[in-house]
């Protein structure tokens, strides 16, 4: 991993790009070592709708909260740049972006949702031809 510091004085502050590369290395990470991965917060509705549906069908995913989380709003905006939405959830099946939660129960409803969970051996790897943003 690359850092970039900026001197001041006599301390060094690490620049926002070392806080979005440590991001994303935390993305990358979740994303590899979990079948289902919902970039979630607490209080949103769509969110625990799209939980619901997992739990329902019985699928084991790894909820990250950003809202409790120390890094949350940097890791949303990474989510932002690598899969080209802001919104909650952003749900990743098997090393891919499926979107939100429409995107999700638009799949479900269509039959598509369980094929791609069933394909899921972790640990699994980012399909990083799949985003926006590569790493440097």
């Amino acid at each position: 991993m690359r850092f970039l510091f900026a001197r001041m004085g006599n301390f060094f502050t690490k620049l926002p790009e070392a806080r979005n590369e440590a991001a994303l290395q935390f993305i990358r990470n979740q994303v590899a070592n979990n079948c289902v991965v919902l970039f979630s917060k607490t209080f949103c509705p769509y969110c625990k709708k799209t939980k619901i549906l997992f739990q329902e069908l019985g699928v084991k995913y790894k909820a990250i909260e950003l809202d409790l989380h120390k890094d949350g709003s940097t890791i949303q905006n990474v989510l932002e740049e690598l899969t080209g939405a802001r919104t909650v959830p952003r749900v990743f099946v098997n090393g891919k972006c499926i979107g939100g939660a429409s995107d999700t129960f638009s799949l479900h409803s269509k039959g598509k949702l369980m094929p791609l969970v069933l394909k899921c051996s972790p640990p699994c790897t980012l399909d990083e031809s799949h985003y926006k943003l590569h790493a440097h």
